[in-house]
């Protein structure tokens, strides 16, 4: 039975869906107080997006749904294997509209994000020095308070960004959603493994 981790939130619709329409899952799977499920003869681990990784390279799942994003900032050792193409955003520096002058011009920034290692790199290939706070939820919210300069966010619509004044400045980069493998599944579940990517080849 192959195990897969999928992200809880705004993509696992999107996901099913394809693993739907492509034959791996028999039927569809809906977020809910469960969150270890069979499918056939699948077994459906439902985690947080930034969890998907660790359940992969530690190989209570085979296989898991991942944003580029995620990859970028965790870095897991596990195998990319393809891109979906589904969930795309962007990984964008944003702030307030009067904040473009200091990004352009400024040698040290404030900059909160729940992408710490990608807002570190990211800067440091600028050569600016950064601040940052790292926080889990509402980043939106530390320009607007002063906690911060800047934020490091992704932004799909940027109807967020819009509905609290705040602009998109730089794109650091897309992100779509990836299929991703563990390391030691791929060798001793191959056959299986090598189905479900043919699938959604």
């Amino acid at each position: 039975m192959i195990r897969i981790a999928l992200p809880r939130g705004r993509l696992l619709e999107e996901t099913v869906n394809l693993l739907l329409s492509r034959g791996v899952l028999e039927e569809k799977v809906v977020e809910g107080r469960k969150l270890n499920l069979k499918v056939g003869d699948v077994e459906v681990y439902l985690v947080k997006p930034f969890d998907v990784p660790v359940y992969v390279e530690r190989g209570v799942a085979d296989l898991g749904v991942c944003g580029l994003d995620v990859l970028m900032e965790k870095n897991p050792q596990v195998y990319r294997i393809l891109d979906l193409g589904i969930g795309e955003c962007r990984i964008s520096v944003a702030g307030k509209p009067e904040a473009v002058g200091l990004y352009e011009r400024s040698a040290y920034l404030r900059v909160a994000t729940k992408y710490p290692n990608i807002t570190r790199e990211f800067f440091r290939s600028k050569g600016v020095k950064v601040d940052i706070l790292t926080l889990n939820g509402s980043v939106e919210l530390a320009p607007l308070i002063g906690l911060s300069d800047l934020i490091v966010d992704l932004v799909q619509t940027g109807r967020t960004l819009k509905e609290n004044g705040l602009v998109e400045i730089e794109e650091i980069a897309r992100s779509t959603a990836w299929l991703i493998c563990n390391r030691a599944s791929f060798r001793n579940r191959r056959d299986e493994i090598l189905k479900v990517i043919e699938k959604l080849s």
